[in-house]
């Protein structure tokens, strides 16, 4: 997969995309990451990338020119298709699903805007998505951009060093993970549960699968809502949220 990077700040990509799972996955030739600098295709002296928004208002909002000139460069670079992405507090939520999706497409296009933002008409030609990470605001779409490529580049093949990784992550089923311990098995006084150490494997996965439910349940219930849950599941979240109304009523004594 190839993701380019429409950016003011080509050394933060770069930086972003060379460590940890992403720049493995770049070493061994499953991803390949390229910031391109807008100013490079400014026809003045003074590379100038913003100008004032119409209309009056604070800030400024970067030109069409030099974005347009940008990317037909980008496009131009290689011959696979490319779904051009805005990152942007106005766009679409980031899911996992739509991470899944991404992952799939043989090239992305990325384009961090700063200031208050790029012209609505670069929008309305150029751009085929708009994703958000979150309802808040960022100095610029750099590191939105580094959060996508992050979520789409771990999911190629070959990306993590155990596939089965990804197929345990948050929302992958809709629900939150479960939790995870590992040795000594006593800390500072707590103990791992019991369960994890009886080598049945039958009762791991139920024990995990029901604390993915309950976790789920305190945490975010808007997810357990949107699912229909089996027989099974609801018999296991039941008893979690029996057991945690008992240690909160213990707790309260």
């Amino acid at each position: 997969m190839r993701i380019d990077v429409l950016t003011l700040f080509p050394e933060f990509i770069d930086a972003a995309a060379a460590v940890g799972v992403i720049g493995r996955a770049q070493q061994r030739g499953l991803l390949a990451v390229r910031a391109w600098n807008p100013r490079d295709h400014t026809h003045d002296n003074y590379r100038r990338i913003d100008e004032r928004p119409f209309g009056g208002g604070p800030g400024m909002v970067m030109s069409n020119q030099p974005l347009r000139d940008c990317l037909a460069a980008m496009r131009a670079a290689a011959s696979e298709p490319a779904h051009t992405i805005y990152v942007t507090p106005q766009g679409a939520r980031l899911t996992q699903r739509r991470v899944r999706e991404l992952a799939a497409l043989p090239r992305l296009i990325l384009v961090c805007g700063r200031y208050e933002g790029i012209d609505e008409r670069l929008i309305a030609a150029e751009i085929d998505e708009e994703l958000s990470i979150g309802d808040y605001v960022l100095s610029g779409g750099e590191l939105a951009a580094a959060v996508v490529i992050d979520a789409v580049g771990r999911l190629q093949d070959g990306a993590l060093n155990d596939a089965d990784s990804a197929a345990q992550d948050s929302f992958e089923n809709g629900l939150l993970d479960c939790p995870h311990y590992t040795r000594p098995d006593e800390f500072e006084g707590e103990s791992v549960p019991p369960v994890l150490l009886s080598g049945d494997h039958a009762a791991i996965a139920r024990w995990r699968r029901q604390q993915s439910l309950g976790r789920t349940w305190l945490r975010r219930p808007d997810l357990l809502a949107r699912m229909t849950l089996s027989k099974a599941d609801r018999v296991l979240l039941d008893g979690f949220m029996q057991d945690w109304l008992r240690q909160q009523g213990s707790t309260a004594r």
